[in-house]
């Protein structure tokens, strides 16, 4: 039964899929203390294209992982805030960072190790 879970139409692997995104990760984390503008989360989050932003708070938000308010105003105002479930996450993206600081180093080491074998 094991085998079901890496199934495509697997709802654990499909909330896997999204929440162990690398662009999905930097948005949660990037929403950690508050609402933020998508030209705010576009700057925080360098070398994102704005497509990939744009499809990433849209899955986002589908998931109900992020609130989209928009203000009627001009120029339009948008912000993008985590809702209860997209804050529950942060524990883990929090986990996640405290062990790539912890091991960096590691895994630089493991990485030339490898390079110098070719």
């Amino acid at each position: 039964m094991e085998a079901d879970v890496y199934a495509k139409n697997c709802p654990s692997r499909q909330l896997l899929d999204r929440i162990g995104d690398a662009w999905s990760v930097l948005i949660v984390a990037s929403l950690a203390d508050g609402a933020m503008r998508y030209t705010e989360l576009a700057h925080r989050i360098s070398g994102i294209s704005p497509k990939m932003l744009t499809q990433t708070l849209r899955a986002l938000e589908r998931d109900g992982l992020v609130t989209r308010t928009v203000y009627p105003v001009v120029p339009p105002r948008v912000d993008y805030a985590l809702t209860s479930l997209g804050r529950s996450l942060l524990s883990l993206v929090d986990a996640l960072q405290e062990w790539a600081e912890k091991h960096i180093a590691d895994v630089v080491e493991a990485r030339n190790a490898y390079d110098a074998r070719d």
